[in-house]
Parts: structure tokens; C-alpha cells; sequence
């Protein structure tokens, strides 16, 4: 399947200053089909090795971190000659060997000319800061599949091309729009991982069929993430990460009003208060990209980091899929649209998982006394509230707050309406997050 990621690939490749690339992204979302895709595509031959597969790859790198012993004796162990002007070297699964990552510094510094990626699962829970060698690597993050990359992921490619080029300040075709509301209902049940992508794209003539499929791929990956949290939560309770893991939908299934609330400790593990105590496995899940954390602002101003507190949170689940499988939520509600109170925070968590996709590392949602915008994006001209309504009525009276307040460039409500600019707020269908963000930066 294409991903909107080889494009940024490709720039790497070109750049003038290449560095060895570190993809970082959660299991299952395509790393490594992504690299060798790419590296099949774009150089002469493709050299790929796998430290989960093979333990004694780490032996390479425990005498030194020589790059030129170290390719003469892959080369040996692949059987294969490496050119370094022309090759990809792909390293997976390198978090099971840190010599390896911290190896690459010497790779940037004397084999420059060798193209060489990692990628790995947990990178960020086995890995300290210290482990990067900061400044001799760049770094790409790969997230579930977008919408835009759903669509053309099964078949959709006429839909597609007019989704992603459709002009922001123009309403869609009313055929067009209802199609791709139909296919975003259908995207919050498949959700964004490219196997159950793949499995729905071969299944759906028989759409029930292909929907239990899907659930049973989500409801395994979900038993694939708690035996990761048993298995490699180190010094963290790894009880504590599976319940707060677990808690992530029953606290977002708390909403009154239709919007995700804030997350309340409290509620998160029976005798365990605080912020302090539970930022641990909270910390272990954000590097494993299992939740998005959004923080909850007050203030508005550039950077809108200098706002944060970091106990004022929301968070959202990694998938729509995922949250659908251990939330309970049955496919047929999805596509129906008749999920009740779950209707506000889906929505929300697909915005969220769109903004993290096309780029937005840090997600903020603006809390006045009374009022509340869901999402702020931080754009080359400014500041831009984003509002998400998840029916056909559009009426933001938080967002008008915030307008008053914080006068900012321009305003969005995202909705099931098509296009309409109205009261100087632009509206946008709520599957166009995505396109909207990166039209931003």
C-alpha cells in the first residue's frame, strides 16, 4: 500500500546532507514494509537485516563500532555485497541492540556516503536519551494510515484523488461528500493499521464478513500491546500500564456533553492518586505511541508548550480500530452513526489521530471557564482554533469565546456538513483534518 511516508523518504535520500534515518512508529503500522518498499524501489539492491530474528547480529557491534569491519562482516553474513554509493542498508528492530543505534554516529561521520535506516518497535520505552547519538541521525515517525491513505489503501483511487485534491475553500459535490462520509464510518471501525486495511480491502464484497475479520486482527494486536507491557515494562508496573491502558476508553465513554474529557487519576487505578504516581506508565505508553496525549491550555501565545501543565491532559487511543475493539463498540454502530455519547469522543480521537498524521507532534485543546475548543493548531501564520462536531449542527458558542478572546487568523468547525463559511468561521467536513493541518504549516 502507499503511504504519504515515501515522500519523505525520497527527500532523505536526496538531501545533501543525509543522515543515517531512524523511523520510529508502534507495532503494526508498517515500518517495515514502508522501508523495504522504498528501499526496493529507489536503490540498486536492498541489504536488510532483523536483530529480533537473528540475536547474533548484536555480536557485530559488541567488539567496536568500526563501520568498515562492521559492513565487511554483514557482507559475509548476507552473503551479498554492499555498495555504499548505491544500496540501502535497513537495520530492524535495532532496539534490541542500543551498540547498533548508537553505532549509526559513526556511520554518519565515516560512511556518509552508505544509505542506512532503523526502525523499531518500543524504541522510545527501550531507549534512553543518552542511547541517540543526538545530532548524526534524523528521525521520521510513521503513524496508522490516514484517512486520505485508507481510501486509496482499498481501492477507493477515484475518491481519493478527489478527497486529496479537492480545494479547502470550495464545498465538495454533494455525491462526493456523502461517499466519503460513508468510507469515514467505515475508517473508524477499520482504523489506520495496514494489515486489517488490507484484510478489509480483500474481504469487502462481504462487508459483515469482512468487519469480524478486521475485529479479530484488532482484538489480537490488542493482546500483542499487553503482552509488550508485560513483557518489557522494565522498572514500571506493568499492571498499572495495562489498566491505564484499559482505562483510556472508559474514561473517554465518561463524556457528558459529547466532548473527551480530561483525564482524572482517580479513576485510572483503584488507590493510586496523582499525577506523580501514575507518570510512569503513562510516560511508557506515550513512548510507545499506544495514547495521544493532548494537553489542556488556558493560555493562548506562542509556543503553545509554554501553557502546558502537565496533569491537565486528554488522552486518545493510537487507532480508531483499537479503541473500537476494546471499547466494545460494535461495527454496525459505526456505520449506522447511532453510537450515542461514543459519537463525540470518536470523533475527536480520529481528529487527533489526523492531526498526529500529517505532522502535529504536540496536540492542545483550549479550556476556558465555561467554554471549549477541542483542538489549536500552532500554523506559519498564527494560532487556529479548530472545533469538532461530530452532526450536522454547527453551532460553537466555545468557539466564539475563544474568537472574542484571542482574535485569531481565521476559525474552523469540522462537522458532517459539507464546505460553508459562515460568521467568519470556515467549516470544513470533520474527514478533512487532515488535509486542513498540513495546509496550515
Amino acid at each position: 500500500m502507499k503511504r504519504d511516508i515515501e515522500i519523505e523518504l525520497l527527500h532523505w535520500k536526496q538531501s545533501r546532507f543525509r543522515k543515517p534515518l531512524v523511523l520510529r512508529g508502534a507495532r503494526q503500522v508498517g515500518k517495515t514494509y514502508s522501508l523495504k518498499a522504498f528501499g526496493e524501489r529507489e536503490f540498486d539492491t536492498l541489504h536488510y537485516v532483523n536483530f529480533e530474528e537473528d540475536e547474533r547480529l548484536g555480536e557485530l557491534f559488541a567488539r567496536d563500532l568500526r563501520p568498515k569491519r562492521i559492513i565487511d562482516e554483514l557482507q559475509f553474513y548476507l552473503k551479498s555485497s554492499i555498495d555504499q554509493k548505491v544500496d540501502l542498508l535497513v537495520l530492524d528492530e535495532i532496539q534490541l541492540c542500543p551498540r547498533a543505534l548508537t553505532g549509526l554516529k559513526y556511520f554518519c561521520e565515516e560512511m556518509p556516503e552508505l544509505a542506512i535506516c532503523a526502525a523499531g518497535s518500543l524504541l522510545g520505552v527501550h531507549l534512553g536519551s543518552e542511547s541517540f547519538p543526538v545530532g548524526k541521525i534524523a528521525f521520521l515517525d510513521l503513524c496508522p494510515m490516514s484517512f486520505g491513505e485508507f481510501l486509496e489503501g482499498i481501492g477507493q483511487d477515484i475518491l481519493f484523488k478527489r478527497f486529496s485534491s479537492q480545494d479547502l475553500t470550495e464545498p465538495f459535490p454533494q455525491l462526493v461528500h456523502e461517499q466519503l462520509w460513508e468510507y469515514w464510518k467505515l475508517y473508524l471501525v477499520v482504523g489506520g493499521l495496514p494489515e486489517a486495511v488490507g484484510l478489509y480491502r480483500e474481504l469487502q464484497d462481504n462487508r459483515y464478513a469482512a468487519m469480524q475479520a478486521v475485529r479479530k486482527i484488532q482484538r489480537n494486536l490488542v493482546d500483542t500491546h499487553l503482552a509488550d507491557m508485560a513483557k518489557h515494562s522494565g522498572k514500571t508496573n506493568a499492571l498499572q500500564i495495562e489498566r491505564l491502558w484499559k482505562n483510556v476508553p472508559i474514561q473517554l465513554a465518561r463524556s457528558q456533553n459529547g466532548s473527551a474529557p480530561k483525564f482524572r487519576f482517580r479513576d485510572a487505578l483503584q488507590g493510586v492518586r496523582g499525577y506523580e504516581a501514575l507518570s510512569g506508565p503513562l510516560d511508557w505508553l506515550e513512548r510507545a505511541n499506544l495514547v495521544l496525549r493532548t494537553s489542556i491550555i488556558e493560555g493562548v501565545g506562542r509556543p503553545l508548550a509554554g501553557f502546558a501543565k502537565e496533569n491537565r491532559f486528554k488522552l486518545y487511543f493510537m487507532d480508531t480500530g483499537l479503541l473500537g475493539a476494546i471499547g466494545g463498540i460494535p461495527p454496525e454502530d459505526f456505520l449506522q452513526y447511532g453510537f450515542g455519547t461514543y459519537q463525540g469522543y470518536v470523533a475527536e480521537n480520529f481528529a487527533a489521530q489526523e492531526l498526529r498524521a500529517a505532522g502535529v507532534r504536540n496536540l492542545y485543546c483550549w479550556q476556558g471557564r465555561t467554554s471549549e475548543v477541542e483542538f489549536l493548531i500552532e500554523g506559519t501564520g498564527g494560532i487556529y482554533p479548530v472545533e469538532i462536531k461530530s452532526g450536522w449542527v454547527t453551532h460553537a458558542k466555545s468557539l466564539n469565546v475563544y474568537i472574542e478572546r484571542h482574535k485569531p487568523p481565521q476559525a474552523f468547525v469540522l462537522s458532517a456538513r459539507n464546505t460553508a463559511e459562515r460568521n467568519g468561521r470556515h467549516g470544513l467536513p470533520l474527514y478533512m483534518i487532515g488535509r486542513l493541518a498540513r495546509s496550515l504549516f
